[in-house]
């Protein structure tokens, strides 16, 4: 008898059988609702059973006596805390990864997903690659088969005696690790937690064989209250603080401009920021990320700058009037910079403002490096600044926001300061219908508080040029690693997260035919998601791609697809739109307070060419060298 058996044994005989017993599983969804997570997506398997049974029996209220002890001694009183996550069953491993993600990024909470072993935990892959290239913070919790069985090739086994699935998840977390004891399992996942939310914040995986899941716990466990321990730290560098605020107020002093670059990591900052550029008078513009911390309406903005972006973006970066380009939080990644432009962003009038070091690896050129909690830089600055150099020296954090008649400016097609590419294209009744036309009119038709995520493809390049939204927070576009089929299960995730305000997902047809079994999620839980298909029957940017780039054009072609059609056959509400006067039809009510899912099937025309010229270029430049010709 092994050393695990003889414990589990021992376990075993000394409990109660009358009393169910407190398992090294509880003791993970106990730690989980220390932290508020509500939701473990994921898929079932005999190995990850341990786990299910636990999230069963908290839901039910059969919490073993060692959880409530455990409870009472960390002061978690909130009847959510006690009652635990629940379990969502995805239809992909791969889209449980995708609900987790959208959970996290739309509530700020931890997003949990798990499998079962082997082939389960490699489909979670993909989905836990795209969120630690966007530094989404993530629990992944895999199985083993039971540690007397590695090497001995068991069903599914991914041991580092056959696959390694613990090394494999290494390369895209920010922690990967073996449970190969029952006494490391506290200690492990209180390291994977704090890991997931420290500064570069990303996914972290544990691997837990299926007996350490299952076996008692001793009445000594749950030692930390992890609910302190993860609190955002607020230190600012003061050094380069103090560079800082000296070179805003030279430049003040000097009149000379300065511009503001925001990127997907502002997060609890963004009003702060918003604040201070009024201050200052700062233009602002937004990576294609970034655009989700302000309204399309301010005032200050002038678009996004890099993939799909704005003109006006651009001149506000390279204004000769602009001596300091204040970058904040962002990766600085291809599609950010339109393709590391050094005329416009990658150059010395750049300060790169971030909350790691850890971010400044892609700016060497900069002027400037500053780094620190985000908020409380912001509120430093603010409350830094001499007066002297301020355009509003009295005025308060709630004077500066959006006036009622700038609220109602917002929600016009085109903001005054955002210049779009062919204009006359949003009011076209032309047919195919313009994927131009179609960002607008969902705009205009869903709630005010829907939220948007935009698909990879095609998709990308519409709703970042084209899609203005009248709130912040309200458009998420996942553009590191570029997974197809992140939307679709990303959106179930933020529903989860948010009930009473509707998600729109905007995908292709190719992605969609990837990942459109989740929509099944949707309608099982009564969900208010809205998917709009753009449906070209293509890969949209790899046909325009071959097109511009002058490729062969190969394997870009889709069959035409009915997709309302499977989505009714499935008890979804779906319509086939291939005129305006199909979208007019549909009763508002199913926009503006949505009951469950909705898929809409948009026939568009797929000859129109997306503003995606710099990722062109970009991939010229891969193709012949750093010498090519600029595309007109």
């Amino acid at each position: 008898m092994s050393e695990i058996e003889k414990i589990i044994e021992k376990k075993q005989a000394s409990g109660n059988p009358a009393t169910p017993a407190f398992t090294y599983a509880d003791l993970i969804v106990d730690y989980l609702s220390q932290i508020d997570v509500e939701y473990v997506f994921g898929i079932p398997g005999g190995a990850i059973e341990g786990l299910f049974d636990a999230l069963a029996r908290r839901h039910k209220g059969e919490i073993p006596q060692a959880a409530v002890h455990h409870s009472r001694a960390l002061e978690r009183k909130t009847p959510r805390s006690l009652s635990g996550p629940k379990m969502v069953v995805a239809r992909h491993e791969t889209g449980a990864a995708f609900m987790a993600d959208g959970y996290a990024r739309s509530t700020g909470r931890l997003g949990v997903c798990c499998s079962t072993t082997g082939p389960g935990a490699t489909n979670l892959l993909t989905g836990v690659a795209n969120a630690y290239v966007d530094r989404v913070p993530m629990l992944v919790i895999t199985p083993q088969t039971a540690l007397p069985s590695f090497g001995q090739r068991g069903f599914q086994e991914s041991s580092s005696d056959l696959v390694d699935i613990v090394s494999i998840f290494d390369h895209c977390t920010r922690y990967s690790s073996l449970v190969s004891h029952p006494d490391q399992l506290e200690g492990k996942l209180f390291t994977a937690l704090s890991t997931a939310f420290r500064r570069p914040r990303g996914p972290v995986h544990l691997s837990i064989p299926a007996d350490i899941l299952s076996m008692p716990v001793p009445n000594a466990a749950a030692s930390f209250n992890v609910a302190t321990l993860l609190r955002e730290p607020i230190a600012v560098d003061d050094s380069s603080y103090q560079a800082l605020l000296n070179a805003v107020e030279k430049t003040r002093h000097n009149a000379r401009k300065i511009t503001l670059f925001i990127g997907e990591d502002c997060g609890d900052a963004a009003d702060q920021i918003l604040h201070f550029a009024d201050l200052i008078e700062a233009n602002i513009v937004t990576s294609p990320a970034g655009k989700r911390w302000l309204g399309s309406g301010h005032p200050r903005y002038c678009g996004v700058f890099g993939f799909a972006g704005h003109e006006s973006a651009r001149r506000a970066l390279i204004d000769d009037g602009v001596d300091l380009v204040l970058a904040v939080g962002t990766s600085f990644n291809e599609l950010d910079t339109a393709g590391w432009d050094t005329q416009a962003l990658l150059n010395d009038r750049l300060v790169h403002i971030a909350s790691s070091v850890a971010s400044f690896d892609r700016s060497p050129m900069a002027y400037l490096h500053v780094y620190g909690n985000l908020h409380t830089l912001f509120a430093k600055l603010i409350a830094g600044l001499d007066p002297k150099y301020l355009a509003y020296p009295h005025a308060s954090l709630d004077v500066l926001q959006p006036s009622r008649s700038s609220q109602q400016f917002m929600a016009q097609l085109i903001p005054a300061e955002i210049e779009i590419f062919e204009p006359e294209k949003l009011l076209s009744q032309d047919l195919p219908i313009k994927p131009q036309r179609l960002m607008a009119a969902l705009t205009e038709k869903c709630a005010p508080n829907s939220r948007y995520f935009v698909d990879t493809g095609n998709a990308w390049s519409w709703a970042t040029h084209y899609m203005h939204l009248p709130n912040a927070n309200s458009f998420y576009i996942a553009m590191g690693f570029g997974a197809m089929g992140w939307a679709i299960g990303a959106v179930i995730g933020a529903a989860f997260g948010n009930r009473h305000a509707p998600v729109v997902c905007i995908t292709g047809d190719g992605s969609y035919l990837m990942s459109g079994q989740e929509i099944t999620v949707a309608i099982e839980h009564q969900l208010p998601v809205i998917y709009v298909i753009l449906n070209d029957q293509a890969y949209g940017m790899v046909k325009h791609g071959q097109r511009m780039n002058k490729a062969e054009e190969i394997g870009a072609e889709l069959p035409p697809v009915n997709f309302a059609e499977m989505a009714q056959a499935m008890g979804v509400k779906a319509h086939r739109i291939e005129c305006w006067e199909d979208f007019s039809d549909i009763d508002p009510a199913d926009f503006k307070s949505p009951s469950g899912p909705m898929l809409l099937d948009f026939i568009i025309d797929g000859e129109e060419m997306p503003p995606m010229k710099t990722r062109l270029e970009v991939l010229q430049e891969a193709k012949h060298g750093v010498e090519f010709a600029k595309l007109p």
